[in-house]
């Protein structure tokens, strides 16, 4: 089935396929920047053993590449099913943009998969068999191949954001790549990948600053706990301020071409010239469209730096929701009811054309691609049926974009206590030293937090798109039953469930166990 030939839409269908893919990801990114950022870490450790031939950053290293293989591992698992899931539950977006999405996944499979397996193993098994040279050779390339697997996840997830490169070819009711590097050097591919990547980063410096925490708490391995801590400072430092950076640019191209999302993100629903970037706000959960109430019940806000930090000018306009749905002619911006109506034109047209081109009626037909040719940048609002689906869910963005920029302030203040005392072998010494360690602890489970409300700002704030404009979730989910994507969602739920289990038990009982005693090898 084409979502060209989608008659109704079956909407428990579509929310558990919906919920289901949600569960797999969200599970899935609980393990992906641990690993990106983990690998990173392990290299600088292992560097320090090649520079200085010390045992105990040997040590070290294996200690951190322990949690790091049981983590890899289960990432593996909730990896594989999500792609799976494209052709069982999503085959009908995959038919429409098989042939753009495919292609970035198809490198990272050929290209950097084979490239981290190939050394992982070297990296694990390699000790005492290669050369120490070799051996971290080994290991700064299972980190590369690791994060160019990312790079080519998100230029997909970005393509999907923004869709750029391709073109639509009415006789498959397919999208063509027409243009590679248009889709791999894309602005929003390449902000994502930095700010997705990074973030990484931060988590895993904070898990590595958190379980040293533990052992300076315990009075345990406090020589492997003050190295952790300033590599892991020292990264996590340098990675929180490029997050703030990649994150400017991000929100830039939210501003300019999904501006829904932006607005969601920061409770605007009338547009304004100089509009106020809110630091802590309340949302009004009774707001409803056009009906005149004000959306926030209370805020603390910067004046005018939402308008320069979306087009670096403090009197830009910044459009609201109402703005997007109703139409505001005097910013040229179309309402909800007329992108409606030329998607409506784009998919008559382009039946119309298919059946023309049937009948061999050559000149009907070209007359009908026309009509497709001039709406199709609204295609996809052919498949909306009301324009409330147009409005993403306004205080679940709202909230983890708030949650996300408010904790990514502590995780820079975190980083430079740790980092200054570690520095100047204060850290036992320090009058706070146990709430400061007790701080490290708790932020392990409020950064993966973080990185997951990073996640839920995308993904929720482009809603109701699977393709930004062109492609609607309603459209894009595979004809079947509904009972069976809710029985397995239930199956998987259970299995990710334990496998995280399974994880954290390990994980712990590693932990305590500590590094292994130094030893003749």
């Amino acid at each position: 089935m084409t979502p060209l030939t989608l008659l109704s839409i079956d909407w428990a269908l579509v929310n558990w396929s919906r919920a289901q893919f949600t569960l797999t990801a969200m599970y899935h990114w609980i393990f992906v920047p641990l690993t990106l950022g983990l690998l990173f870490i392990i290299a600088f450790m292992e560097t320090r053993y090649v520079q200085t031939g010390d045992p105990e950053w040997k040590r070290i290293t294996k200690f951190w590449m322990k949690l790091f293989g049981i983590n890899f591992v289960i990432g593996i698992a909730t990896g594989l099913i999500m792609e799976f899931e494209f052709g069982t539950n999503w085959s009908s977006y995959s038919w429409f943009v098989g042939d753009i999405f495919g292609a970035p996944l198809a490198i990272e499979g050929i290209m950097a998969f084979f490239l981290e397996s190939t050394f992982i193993a070297v990296m694990f098994f390699g000790w005492n068999k290669v050369s120490k040279k070799f051996h971290l050779t080994a290991t700064w390339l299972t980190a590369l191949g690791a994060n160019l697997s990312a790079l080519w996840i998100l230029v997909a997830n970005g393509w999907m954001q923004f869709p750029v490169g391709m073109e639509f070819n009415p006789d498959t009711a397919r999208n063509e790549m027409v243009n590679f590097w248009d889709v791999f050097l894309s602005p929003v591919a390449i902000n994502k990948f930095l700010h997705s990547i990074t973030s990484g980063y931060v988590l895993a410096s904070i898990f590595v600053i958190g379980v040293s925490s533990w052992f300076l708490l315990k009075k345990r391995e406090q020589l492997m706990a003050k190295r952790s801590i300033i590599i892991a400072s020292v990264f996590g430092f340098i990675s929180i301020l490029a997050v703030i950076f990649t994150g400017h640019g991000s929100a830039q191209e939210v501003a300019e071409k999904q501006p829904m999302k932006l607005a969601a993100m920061e409770g605007l629903y009338t547009g304004k010239e100089g509009a106020e970037l809110i630091a802590i706000g309340i949302l009004n959960h009774q707001k409803e469209l056009n009906d005149g109430t004000d959306p926030i019940k209370m805020k603390i806000a910067f004046p005018k730096m939402l308008s320069w930090l979306s087009f670096n000018d403090t009197e830009a306009f910044v459009p609201g929701i109402e703005d997007l749905i109703n139409g505001n002619p005097e910013r040229g911006i179309l309402s909800a009811q007329e992108r409606m109506q030329k998607g409506d034109s784009a998919v008559w047209a382009l039946t119309n054309y298919k059946q023309a081109k049937k009948f061999g009626d050559k000149e009907t037909a070209a007359e009908y691609l026309a009509l497709f040719r001039e709406n199709e940048g609204h295609f996809g609002y052919g498949y909306i049926e009301k324009v409330e689906e147009l409005v993403p869910n306004v205080p679940l963005t709202f909230y983890s974009f708030h949650y996300m920029v408010a904790t990514g302030f502590l995780y820079i203040l975190l980083f430079m206590i740790f980092l200054w005392l570690a520095l100047k072998n204060k850290i036992e010494t320090f009058k706070w030293r146990k709430p400061l360690f007790i701080f490290g602890i708790i932020a392990i489970p409020m950064v993966f937090v973080t990185s997951e409300a990073g996640w839920i700002v995308v993904e929720v704030g482009r809603q109701p798109w699977v393709v930004q404009d062109l492609m609607p979730v309603s459209a894009a989910v595979t004809n079947i039953s509904s009972n069976s994507v809710q029985i397995t969602f239930w199956i998987f739920a259970l299995i990710f469930t334990g496998l995280l289990i399974a994880e954290l038990s390990i994980m712990t009982k590693l932990i305590k166990k500590g590094p292994q005693k130094p030893k003749e090898d």
